[in-house]
């Protein structure tokens, strides 16, 4: 059971990412691989910073940070070089 909180969470944390950077939404995979390893980045990095977030909300929090780092990291990588 933990595991399907853990792709719903995963899924609404890529999806709210994907609405705050104006991606619009990528599908539904994309969203929840997004989320998934947002959701490893976020820990990752509230790690570093010494912060922690417990039960549902803080998961979403923590997911959907890391999934906003994920996605301004791809865009950086990505961008057209002049």
């Amino acid at each position: 059971m933990d595991f399907l909180w853990f792709l719903l969470i995963g899924l609404a944390a890529g999806w709210l990412a994907s609405q705050i950077m104006k991606g619009g939404g990528s599908g539904l995979v994309s969203d929840l691989l997004m989320g998934v390893i947002g959701a490893i980045v976020g820990g990752f990095l509230f790690g570093l910073f010494g912060l922690s977030a417990t039960g549902l909300l803080g998961s979403l929090i923590t997911a959907t940070v890391g999934a906003i780092v994920l996605i301004a990291g791809l865009r950086a990588i990505n961008r057209p070089r002049l």
